[in-house]
């Protein structure tokens, strides 16, 4: 189910519509997620009634941005106890979507040990289901308030590591307000810097094969009124090349113990890329990324996606002459294999800093992140593992 909201080329600085959103009409509690498949053509609702329509939502990329995983898995655990469905059956097919992000599984686990709670405090089925939905709004606060003290850490970072202001800044993927319940992760840096008056540029990667910059990171940005520009990939070494580039910042999926980051692929050669041009490469995430049961890049499950994604374009939403709108352009020749992993990983050593809520870790290491996750579990809790 579908409700249709033109794009205006003008707007604020979110989208005009919330990623997500829990509402409770008169045939039942349903979540509204902003398909992000649809962006930035248009803003389109998509209306979850069932477990199964979010898990296939959250396969085809309508929701995405691992914060945001961990929110919708928590409202999903919700949505199947207040519609009376098998919660735990639920909680396991949210948990496997996919595999990479850390957060969904987390946001499952809380909401679903606070529904298991309340059953075992022999809460009725109404009562019960009201705490799986009070836990995930919990969930959904914290994330907000996580993505505000992520940019003012963020924000002092860069001034300390770029004193001569004017930020150039390079950016893979999509870490904004599309991903979180707040402003985001790493661009939510980037709106303090730029509302501060200190961006310079922001570089913005295409982010193959899905095009997550060129279709929601372009769109936050032009929401914002920030500089920026966008580029291919694989021009971005040229760019270091001319020293056009003063800082890299992405987010994360999963930090495993010894602070290896998982991140959309691409982002690991842009690390090199860094290291080699002495330029700092920041990765911004909030705490509940850090997995601790997870002890190096080399335990990080990396998802494989269809070879389909690479070998055609996909036109979600624009028909063009003999293709039909959602199919895809086929690029490369029939019966082509392709190679599609989702992530890559980027070793501690080529990471300058990792920025969370609870402020940032540099040199990064095991220790430093063990460090970090004491400090989370003494303060709210937000911490995976």
């Amino acid at each position: 189910m579908a409700d249709q909201h033109p794009v205006s080329p003008e707007g604020p600085i979110s989208p005009t519509a919330p990623a997500l959103r829990w509402e409770e009409p008169p045939e039942g509690p349903v979540l509204v997620l902003l398909d992000q498949t649809r962006l930035p053509a248009e803003e389109v609702d998509l209306v979850c009634t069932d477990v199964p329509a979010l898990v296939e939502a959250i396969r085809s990329l309508a929701v995405r941005g691992a914060p945001l995983l961990g929110i919708a898995g928590a409202y999903g655990v919700a949505l199947a106890a207040a519609r009376g469905f098998d919660v735990d059956e639920a909680a396991e097919s949210l948990a496997h979507a996919r595999p990479t992000a850390v957060n969904l599984a987390y946001g499952v686990r809380r909401a679903a040990a606070a529904y298991q709670a309340a059953v075992r405090d022999d809460a009725d089925e109404a009562q019960a289901a009201a705490a799986a939905l009070a836990e995930a709004r919990a969930l959904h606060r914290e994330d907000a308030e996580a993505s505000d003290r992520m940019a003012a850490h963020g924000q002092a970072l860069l001034e300390e590591l770029l004193p001569a202001g004017g930020h150039r800044i390079l950016t893979h993927c999509n870490t904004g307000a599309l991903v979180s319940g707040g402003e985001g992760t790493a661009l939510a840096v980037v709106k303090a810097v730029h509302r501060a008056g200190q961006l310079r540029r922001l570089w913005v990667d295409e982010t193959r094969p899905l095009l997550q910059g060129a279709r929601l990171t372009a769109y936050e940005a032009a929401r914002a009124g920030m500089a920026y520009t966008l580029l291919a990939d694989n021009a971005a070494g040229s760019l270091f090349a001319a020293g056009e580039v003063d800082a890299v910042l992405i987010g994360a999926d999963r930090i495993a113990a010894d602070g290896s980051v998982a991140n959309k692929v691409g982002s690991y050669p842009l690390a090199v890329l860094a290291r080699y041009h002495h330029v700092p490469f920041v990765v911004v995430a909030p705490t509940t990324t850090v997995d601790l049961a997870t002890p190096d890049g080399a335990a990080i499950e990396v998802e494989q996606r269809s070879g389909h994604e690479v070998t055609h374009i996909t036109i979600p939403y624009v028909p063009t002459v003999g293709h039909v709108a959602g199919t895809g352009v086929p690029v490369a020749p029939l019966g082509t294999q392709a190679h599609n992993p989702a992530f890559d990983v980027t070793p501690p050593e080529l990471v300058t800093a990792i920025v969370t809520e609870q402020g940032v870790v540099s040199p990064v290491t095991a220790d430093g992140i063990a460090e970090l996750c004491a400090r989370s579990r003494s303060g709210n809790g937000m911490l995976s593992e």
